[in-house]
């Protein structure tokens, strides 16, 4: 695992995005979050294979509820390197490095429950966390050292609060 900075890192990534999500990630409710909210690139990582680049995640700074935090995602990895575990490496080591800073108090995604909870994602209540456009909200997975915000933050997701 590196930092997506080498040069051909934004041509893997947006090849990789159009494989695994196709032409319709353009119209999802999370792509409209992180074009009005820039990327954090120190947290944007690359997983590879024998030095093939075969995954990718990227994390949005952003708050809710007036407490700061990141969305996690796009996650994705190519194909030919699935069910080898560089997504799962990739989210946890994105998600403990967001956290480590101390300017953000967790990590929410839109995913799977049967791949992010065993991973220590946890639901959040139903409708709490407001989205620019539609979400199904028993997908909205929440990490946080403290365990009660799963359930108590809420909001429209806004720009990262700045000190």
């Amino acid at each position: 695992m590196r930092p997506a900075t080498r040069s051909g890192d934004d041509e893997f990534i947006d090849d990789l995005q159009a494989i695994a999500f196709g032409p319709g990630r353009f119209a999802r409710t999370a792509f409209r979050i992180r074009e009005r909210f820039p990327i954090d690139m120190s947290l944007s990582l690359i997983a590879e294979v024998d030095g093939t680049p075969c995954g990718s995640v990227w994390m949005t700074p952003i708050s809710i509820g007036g407490i700061n935090g990141y969305m996690l995602g796009p996650l994705a990895t190519h194909p030919d390197f699935r069910k080898l575990g560089a997504g799962k490496m990739l989210a946890r080591e994105v998600t403990a490095r967001a956290l480590a800073r101390g300017e953000g108090q967790f990590v929410m995604l839109v995913g799977d429950r049967d791949y992010y909870c065993p991973l220590g994602w946890e639901p959040t209540t139903l409708g709490n966390i407001e989205f620019p456009g539609p979400v199904d909200p028993t997908r909205v997975l929440l990490l946080a050292e403290d365990k009660s915000l799963a359930t108590t933050l809420a909001g429209p997701i806004e720009a990262f609060i700045e000190d």
